[in-house]
């Protein structure tokens, strides 16, 4: 096992990357040869990503340990990378482009942190994700190999693969001494850093260990790994709070904000992930936890390096879960305050718009808010530039994900689908508007888990009653054919974004600004507009008139209906003019809960 960053086999592996080579991938009874390092994909709008929690997915070989929808969930339900690589085939059906994974590093195994968030080895992969964990526990390469096979097999089928990585904290690896000699792994926030004792391999705190460095070195299970971690001047040890330099609960934070050693080792134990493993982004925890300049130095760090490998578009988007605002400040480089060429993260999840986007899609806030939300961000990115080019371009959007309490989607127990529509109208937004769209998993599958904390929403997927893989679910097939279309729209990957205004009677046209109204957007690229129009009233119908472009499409333009979540929908609506001649738009009709994306010929 590799315990030093400056281990000489990682320098060798670096050198070897170098040099572009190939290997040969058994799938379906045939072989298929790949590069590697795997080159990135031209443009990550191509790439709409499916995000998965590991233990949560699916294990071929076994039952979820405990009920499967959130009961008894804080342990490990026993998802697998095999269950993973089992079900690429139904994830490549779907159209799944980028898989972003759960942490995979080694977690402390003295805890039952199956989400992945709590590493203890940042070299190591977590042995309970293996087929055999018991054999993985003394035998590493086990998992590694089950991980390679992974990442191969989903580069063989078209697919890329992304690492959900932690820079801001360890797992409870050492606990907070008491005045009467007892324990705790948890302390009120304080200015100055508080003793510890470093845990053993069994998680108790050993009184002998009182720095790092105590720790014997053959303990694999014990302390932190790479050993240029195993000091205490590495850790903040100031307590739980909301600060940069404080713990997530037990979870330990390492000092970002000064300390070269610590940000030298997490860079070159991330660059040594990238590289072995064939990695092709990066999801990082917390982004806004550690130091500003730090973050900056470690995503500038990770692109040079993946370049270096033959990774020409590595993609880096970082979870700031917060405000606009407070975005901003976490993503490229800011050209008028920041001095220096290094740029932070490519682009960050998209939490203003799950903010907004589900409650517009079911009718309970108007759709002016989405505009407005936009309108924002354009303004608060001005002076940004970004590695990819405009970074609201390239968010990640979703809908829910693994920090919810609950699944945008509803289902109550009296009338199971009664808001089958709101998803759908959701999902088909989320793959229109601009950015990446990333969808959680389960989506497809109708789980609608719902409760007071996280692990409501973080069902064992595969022990779904009637099955958790059903391809002819509703669901499935909908979010199958959305991004078939816009796999063939280019504007709906790379187009200007515009919010049309409606009208139901051809004399006031207006951005729709009560709950319920219809949601109305055109992406367009050249002289092609596609139209996202889509009514959430679940009650009744909307006719009216939405606005298009007036120099793109000529009176009576032809636009085809690409899509309808309702059958029977009309084929073909044709452009009309307004009388003053200075406005062009198409008579639209949706059915209660209908959306439709809708193309000029062009």
């Amino acid at each position: 096992m590799i315990k030093s960053i400056h281990d000489p086999s990682i320098s060798k592996l670096f050198k070897s990357l170098r040099t572009p080579s190939s290997k040969t991938v058994k799938l379906n009874g045939s072989s298929v040869t790949i590069q590697t390092p795997f080159p990135s994909p031209a443009d990550w709008r191509d790439v709409w990503m499916y995000q998965l929690v590991i233990d949560r997915f699916d294990n071929p070989a076994a039952e979820p340990r405990a009920q499967w929808d959130g009961r008894n969930r804080y342990l490990f339900q026993g998802g697998t990378l095999e269950g993973v690589r089992k079900r690429l085939p139904y994830l490549q059906e779907l159209g799944v482009r980028a898989i972003w994974l759960s942490p995979v590093q080694k977690n402390c195994l003295y805890r039952p942190t199956y989400h992945g968030y709590a590493v203890q080895n940042f070299l190591a992969i977590d042995p309970r994700l293996s087929s055999d964990p018991e054999a993985a526990r003394k035998d590493p390469s086990i998992v590694e190999n089950e991980l390679h096979l992974l990442i191969d097999e989903a580069h063989a089928r078209g697919m890329y693969v992304v690492f959900d990585i932690v820079l801001h904290h360890t797992g409870d690896v050492f606990a907070y001494p008491r005045p009467d000699g007892t324990t705790t792994n948890k302390i009120p926030f304080q200015h100055d850093a508080a003793p510890v004792v470093w845990r053993d391999s069994n998680g108790q705190p050993n009184p002998d260990w009182q720095d790092a460095s105590d720790i014997p070195y053959g303990d694999d299970d014990a302390g932190v790994w790479p050993v240029e971690l195993r000091s205490n001047h590495q850790f903040y040890r100031r307590g739980e709070g909301f600060e940069i330099e404080t713990d997530f609960m037990s979870l330990k934070a390492l000092v970002t904000d000064g300390s070269t050693d610590t940000r030298e080792t997490l860079i070159r134990a991330y660059e040594y992930i990238v590289g072995k493993f064939d990695v092709d982004g990066l999801r990082v925890d917390a982004f806004k936890h550690i130091d500003r300049t730090f973050g900056r130095t470690f995503c500038t760090s990770m692109r040079e390096f993946a370049e270096t490998i033959g990774k020409r578009n590595f993609f880096i988007f970082c979870e700031v879960f917060d405000s606009e605002d407070m975005i901003a400040q976490y993503i490229g480089r800011n050209t008028v305050t920041d001095n220096d060429e290094l740029k932070a993260a490519d682009a960050a999840l998209d939490f203003p718009l799950m903010f907004v986007l589900p409650d517009i899609a079911k009718g309970i806030h108007p759709p002016s808010n989405l505009a407005a939300m936009y309108d924002h961000r354009r303004e608060l990115e001005r002076h940004i530039l970004s590695t990819h080019g405009e970074a609201s371009k390239f968010f990640v959007t979703f809908l829910d994900n693994h920090d919810s309490h609950h699944r945008v989607y509803y289902s109550p127990a009296d009338n199971p689908n009664a808001y089958d529509d709101q998803l759908e109208i959701a999902i088909g937004c989320l793959f229109g508007l601009q950015g990446i769209p990333c969808v959680y998993y389960g989506t497809e599958q109708g789980l609608h888990g719902w409760g007071n904390d996280e692990e409501a929403v973080r069902e064992a997927l595969w022990g779904k009653p009637g099955g958790g893989f059903d391809q002819n679910h509703r669901f499935y097939q909908f979010l199958k054919r959305v991004a078939a279309v816009r796999a063939e729209q280019p504007p709906l990957r790379y187009g200007r974004q515009y919010f049309r205004p409606v009208s139901i009677d051809t004399e006031s046209f207006y951005v729709p600004t009560t709950p319920g109204d219809p949601i109305a957007f055109s992406r367009v690229l050249a002289e092609q507009e596609v139209l996202v129009v889509a009514n959430p009233n679940l009650h009744y119908q909307w006719t009216g008139y939405v606005i298009v472009d007036i120099i793109l499409n000529a009176h009576n333009e032809a636009f085809d209906v690409l899509l309808s979540n309702k059958p029977g929908a009309a084929s073909t609506v044709h452009a009309e003019t307004y009388p003053d001649g200075k406005s062009r738009y198409i008579p639209i009709t949706l059915r209660p809960g209908e959306i439709q994306i809708i193309s000029n010929r062009n």
